[in-house]
């Protein structure tokens, strides 16, 4: 009986987890991979997943500022011959070798990113959509809508969400953010897949 029970119960829980939306954490690559980017992203969420049309979707960004200064220093380090570029990582460069003092004036102005605190009071979220290689859809955002401003020095997330359109073919979308300052300069810029389901917002819930 005990065998029966289990046997009957295996399956729902296999057609549960089809149907029930669940979180995703998708795998992220950045625009230039060569790129040395003041912000750098840890990871993205998605939730519901798959994305169901017609609801709301929320793709919440793990982000981190202050690597940039990190290897700025370094580099000053480097260049006044303080370090070999093989002996140490950015950071440790930065706790047993720099400080603020070893940038020289273009450094210190270096877009978006202070010695002192690494904040970044106002930017933009360029957001660019593609479906099978095609450019479907674009939109900006106010980066102080969708995280707290100033944005400080270390961990923070960005959080957007959207309802996508009922009549949104299901499929694997590619979608591409930039995140710029206010002067238009690029700080970070990732692009990650995610999947629009067949289920309809009826469905999903």
């Amino acid at each position: 009986m005990e065998f029966l029970r289990l046997n009957l119960f295996t399956p729902l829980l296999i057609i549960l987890s089809l149907l029930l939306p669940l979180t995703l954490a998708a795998d992220v690559t950045y625009c230039d991979k060569n790129a040395e980017y003041e912000v750098k992203v840890q990871g993205v969420e998605i939730s519901p997943y798959p994305v169901v049309r017609g609801a709301p979707a929320t793709f919440s960004i793990n982000a981190h500022t202050g690597a940039a200064l990190e290897a700025q220093l370094m580099w000053s380090c480097v260049g006044e011959g303080l370090l070999e570029v093989s002996s140490y990582s950015k950071k440790l460069a930065y706790l047993f070798c720099c400080d603020s003092s070893s940038l020289d004036q273009n450094q210190k102005k270096s877009p978006g990113i202070s010695p002192t605190g690494d904040k970044i009071a106002q930017g933009k979220l360029l957001i660019d959509v593609s479906y099978f290689g095609w450019h479907i859809h674009n939109e900006t955002h106010d980066l102080c809508e969708e995280t707290s401003c100033p944005v400080s020095g270390g961990d923070f997330v960005i959080s957007h969400t959207q309802v996508l359109p009922g009549f949104t073919p299901p499929g694997t979308y590619n979608l591409k953010m930039k995140l710029v300052n206010k002067k238009n300069q690029e700080l970070t810029c990732i692009g990650f897949d995610f999947s629009i389901g067949f289920l309809s917002p009826a469905a999903a819930s």
